[in-house]
Order: structure tokens, then C-alpha cells, then sequence
């Protein structure tokens, strides 16, 4: 029997698929879902519009009479409506991933849910067609968003032992994987209750011998502690960080049920520009109460932020949370017109950023092959690059000292 894996969402799920790979024994995984004779879909359930995304892929292969399965955070917020209409065959809940061998055996249908207090002991030692490895160093969530779904589906906060993190980023580094990139609900949240902090252990994963490259997830305003400023000359920390603003006015953020404070994190923001960071936002546009005030009060502060990446969308009520029952005030056609002015103003602030970077040399990581002698890496900024070579250098780590500086990535030839 053939199982395809098939990924929606987030980086944490990406590490959950080679979670799960890692417990089949008795079955052959293929990359090929058309080939495929069971379909493990772990899924993604942040918005309305993933719930979407993911039944019309469980229909599509019950269409063409495939057996379905899912998994991750959809298994809890639809696992039970779609297995009440048959569309899938199973619901394995992510506390019960060591099962997956026994479940995909099954010649009756199931609904194994299991609970949102696990941690999980398994590791990955690889990851297939990644150049860089993740490595998920906790699970859920204690904040309360009104717009977010995801602590009723993964959980409240926990952190995996920080000796098993060390062991699987060595196990890792020996299979040649000198970028590693952090992953989790909230992992700015890691070492809660257990004396310990994510500056603390990201401390001690710089000094694994192998890796060149420590990448964060996002991470909220107000875990940015002692123990983190610490870590932030550290050379094998990227230049980058992510750090979830969600809106700059403080009205909107009180109407969001946010715990960051937008004055604050604007001096924030500027301490870290000033060390030299690169700095990501995510940003909601067109939340319940966004009004006109709001809006230009947001932009205001908004350009004060030394922004050089953005991840901006357009919000979308997600049925079960509060923000789901306010009224929406914002019109389609305005809320792109305001999704497009913070995006400009990004995308200026990023070519700013890297013209006045362009003395420097850039660390990259090439991570795949465009065809036509092209290669594309990222920079220690997380800023792209795209590389002319007659030699093959996917995967390699390459120094660049001369680039050019386009719209939206760099160019160099070598």
C-alpha cells in the first residue's frame, strides 16, 4: 500500500508531515498522490478560507477513490463534521502521531482525536527536498486573540525538553543541515513554567558544532527579554527577525484582545534597526472596527516602523472566535486599497535597507536551481537573491560581495 502526505499551512505542520513519516514502518511513501492508495492530509484551519482549501482537496481525491485521513489542526475545528459525511475515512488527532502505522491499517473507519496536552517525543533527522531543517520546540498557545482559532486546536503552551531539542539539531547538523529554522504555536513562549527561556536555548543551539544558521519563527513584542538581547550579536543568529505586530494602533490592538502595545513596540522596533536587523511584520487589514480614525492613526504609526518584510492579509472571520461575530466595516475594494499601501511602503523600506547594506557581504544559503544557470538562496537578512553560475552550487553556502540591487531580490554573477 501507497501514502501520500499531503501539507497545508505552516512550517510547524511541515515538521509535524516529517513527524508522522517517521512512524510509518509497514508502508511505502510516495511523493505522488495521482499513485497514492491512502491520503494523510494534515491540515491547516486558520481561516475560513483554508477549511475551504483543504475539503476540496479531501473531495477531490475521495473522487477519484482515494482513502482519506486527516490530520493537524482541521482534525479538531472539522474532523468531526467530515467524518459524519464520510468525506474522509479517519481522524487521527496530532497527540496520537506514534499510531499512524496502526491507523492506516485499518479496514474500519475511525476517530482517534486523542487530547491537546501532548508533547511529542519522536525527532526528525531529515527533511526531503529542504535545504534548511525545522525543529519544533513547542506546542499551542496562551494568548486570546479575538480573530484566532488556533489555541482551541493545538492547545495551551508547552515546550519540548530542551535535551531532545539539542539531540535532534545534532542528529541534524551531522546529516548536513547547517541552517536551522525554529517553529512552533508561539515560540517566543518557550520554557514557560521550566526555569528556562528561548534566548537560553537558542544559546546553547548556536554552540552545536555544523550549524552556520539559526532562523526564528515569528515572535511576539514582549518575549523579546533579557535573555534574547543577549543572543543578538551572535553570529550564527540571522539578521532577521519576525516579530507579530498585527496592527500599530492601539485602539485596534485593544479591539483584537492583544497583549503588545503599538508605542512601545515601535522603540522596540527602532533598537533592533539599530543593531543592524532586518525586521517582518504580520499586519491585519480590515478587522472588525477598523474605521477611518483607525486606519489613519495605524498608517501614522506605521510608518514610523523600520519595516523591511511584511506578511499583510485581509481579514477573514474565522467561524468560533470573537472577531467572527463583529460586524465588518470595511468595504472589499478598501481593504485592498489599504493591504496595498502597507505592502508599498514595505517594499520601499526593504530596498532602502538593502542599498544601504550593499558595502556588506551577503551569507547565502542557495536553497534551489531556477534553470538557465540561475540559482536562488536567501541572505543572513532573509532578503532573496538570485545567482548566475555555469557551476552547480544548489545547496552550497556562498559569500556574495558584488550584487546588484533589483525590485524585489539581489543579483550577482559568479
Amino acid at each position: 500500500m501507497k501514502v501520500y502526505f499531503k501539507t497545508f499551512g505552516c512550517r510547524t505542520n511541515i515538521y509535524d508531515t516529517e513527524l508522522l513519516k517517521s512512524y510509518v514502518k509497514n508502508y511505502e511513501i510516495v511523493n505522488d498522490d495521482n499513485i497514492a492508495d491512502i491520503i494523510v492530509v494534515n491540515s491547516c484551519t486558520v481561516t475560513n478560507g483554508a477549511d475551504s482549501g483543504v475539503r476540496n482537496y479531501i473531495n477531490s481525491m475521495r473522487n477519484s477513490g482515494k482513502k482519506a485521513i486527516l490530520t493537524g489542526c482541521g482534525a479538531v475545528s472539522k474532523g468531526d463534521e467530515l467524518f459524519k459525511s464520510s468525506a474522509i475515512f479517519g481522524v487521527l488527532g496530532a497527540s496520537n502521531k506514534s499510531k499512524i502505522d496502526e491507523m492506516l491499517g485499518k479496514s474500519e473507519p475511525f476517530y482517534e482525536l486523542g487530547d491537546l496536552n501532548f508533547i511529542d517525543k519522536n525527532i526528525v533527522s531529515n527533511y526531503e527536498n529542504h535545504t534548511k531543517a525545522f525543529i519544533k520546540i513547542q506546542e499551542g498557545c496562551d494568548f486570546a486573540c479575538s480573530y484566532c482559532i488556533i489555541p482551541s486546536v493545538r492547545g495551551f503552551s508547552r515546550s519540548i525538553d530542551e535535551n531532545i531539542i539539542l539531540k535532534e539539531a545534532k542528529i541534524l547538523a551531522s546529516n548536513g543541515y547547517s541552517e536551522i529554522v525554529l517553529t512552533g504555536t508561539n515560540i517566543g513562549s518557550y520554557g514557560k513554567g521550566n526555569n528556562t527561556t528561548l534566548g537560553k536555548l537558542v544559546a546553547n543551539l548556536g554552540k552545536i558544532n555544523g550549524i552556520k544558521r539559526i532562523r526564528l519563527g515569528s515572535i511576539e513584542p514582549s518575549q523579546i527579554d533579557d535573555s534574547f538581547r543577549e543572543i543578538l550579536s551572535e553570529p550564527w543568529l540571522e539578521r532577521h527577525l519576525h516579530i507579530a505586530l498585527q496592527h500599530t494602533s492601539q485602539e485596534m490592538l485593544t479591539i483584537m484582545n492583544r497583549r503588545n502595545r503599538a508605542l512601545r513596540d515601535l522603540d522596540l522596533f527602532c533598537e533592533l534597526s539599530s543593531m543592524g536587523f532586518a525586521l517582518g511584520t504580520d499586519f491585519i487589514v480590515a478587522h472588525p472596527g477598523e474605521s477611518k480614525k483607525i486606519w489613519s492613526e495605524a498608517v501614522e504609526n506605521f510608518i514610523k516602523f523600520p519595516l523591511t518584510h511584511i506578511h499583510a492579509f485581509i481579514f477573514s472571520p474565522r467561524n468560533g472566535t470573537k472577531s467572527a461575530s463583529m460586524s465588518i466595516d470595511v468595504s472589499p475594494q478598501i481593504a485592498k486599497e489599504r493591504l496595498k499601501t502597507l505592502q508599498n511602503i514595505v517594499s520601499q523600506n526593504n530596498i532602502k535597507f538593502r542599498q544601504n547594506n550593499a558595502h556588506k557581504p551577503l551569507e547565502v544559503l542557495v536553497e534551489k536551481s531556477c534553470g538557465d544557470d540561475i540559482y536562488e538562496g536567501w541572505d543572513q537578512y532573509y532578503n532573496k537573491i538570485k545567482i548566475k553560475s555555469s557551476k552547480n552550487i544548489s545547496k552550497e553556502w556562498i559569500n556574495i560581495t558584488n550584487y546588484d540591487i533589483m525590485q524585489e531580490f539581489n543579483y550577482a554573477q559568479i
